[in-house]
């Protein structure tokens, strides 16, 4: 599913690929790997409430069925965020 920011800037998000480890994601152009060892709550999740994606800013990403929002920089660098509970 493909979404995106109301403004100027317009990303398009998109979810590419699911795997057994992850999955990839599309933003403006550039793709990330989340790995469920770094963002262990999407592993249980169906592939369309992972696919269900907006981008709320030009910084947050949200999954509304999930109830998770991340920033650009933890899905870039997800060590300098480590988790507080699993």
């Amino acid at each position: 599913m493909k979404s995106e920011a109301v403004g100027e800037d317009i990303l398009e998000v998109e979810v590419t690929n699911i795997s057994t480890h992850g999955f990839w994601v599309l933003i403006g152009g550039e793709e990330f790997f989340l790995p469920f060892e770094d963002f262990p709550w999407f592993k249980e999740a169906t592939i369309a409430e992972i696919s269900d994606v907006v981008f709320l800013n030009h910084e947050h990403l949200f999954w509304e069925k999930l109830d998770i929002d991340l920033t650009l920089n933890m899905i870039k660098d997800p060590s300098k965020y480590p988790l507080i509970s699993k």
